[in-house]
Order: structure tokens, then sequence, then C-alpha cells
């Protein structure tokens, strides 16, 4: 595994609180590391990475991701949070990345953004 694979593993899976994730080269829309199984298209890569350029319309409208319609509860410059029913979507930018987890009714939606923020942080202290 490389080293962006490790830190999805170990920062997020490993809490047991991550469904799927993935991190985003958002240069390029390069997917760069993701667990294991979760594959998103390009087109939802490229719609999740431009999400921040349109924080309005992420407030108003939410997000398709999967084909479910997630309703946005915080959309910030570096945070957006969305939840269709009781599964979630947490997405955290960073200066080279975006990190993009999911996460299922049965699982602790405050542990899921502890967990994607301290990885957008830890990744922010390295200007990555």
């Amino acid at each position: 595994m490389n080293q962006l694979q490790n830190l999805l593993h170990d920062g997020l899976i490993a809490t047991g609180h991550v469904h799927k994730c993935a991190i985003i080269r958002r240069q390029d829309y390069a997917l760069r590391a993701s667990s294991h199984g979760f594959k998103p298209s390009q087109d939802e890569v490229e719609e999740l990475t431009n999400c921040f350029k349109h924080l309005n319309s992420v407030r108003e409208d939410g997000i398709e991701f999967e084909d479910k319609p997630y309703t946005a509860i915080r959309a910030d410059k570096q945070s957006i949070y969305a939840t269709h029913n009781k599964d979630g979507l947490v997405i955290v930018r960073t200066c080279v990345y975006v990190v993009v987890a999911t996460y299922l009714e049965h699982m602790f939606p405050s542990v899921c953004v502890e967990a994607v923020e301290k990885l957008g942080e830890f990744l922010r202290e390295k200007d990555q």
C-alpha cells in the first residue's frame, strides 16, 4: 500500500465509523487512494472536488452522490457535511487533496467527521 492508502486505512477505516473513503488530488481530479472496493466515477470525483467552488449551490441544492441526494448540513471553504436519510457524506479540502468519506446509519457520524477532519488537518500541516 502507498502512504495515502495507509492513511485512509489507519486514520479512517480503522475507526469502524467510516464506510468508504477516498483521497482525490484537486489539481487533476486524480483518485490517489481509496478504500477497498470504492471506485467513484470520474464524474463523481470531479463533482465532489468542485463542490467547494459552488458552496451556495451545495447549501441550497445538496449533492448527488452514488445516485443518492444528500442534503448539506455544513458547507464552508474547508468542509462539507451532508446526509441522506441516516447515511452521511463528509468532504474535507486540503491544499492538494479532497478527502471524501461516507458513513452508514449504524455508525457514529461524529466519529467519522472527527477522523476525516483530523486527516485533513494532518495533510494541511504537511502542505498537502
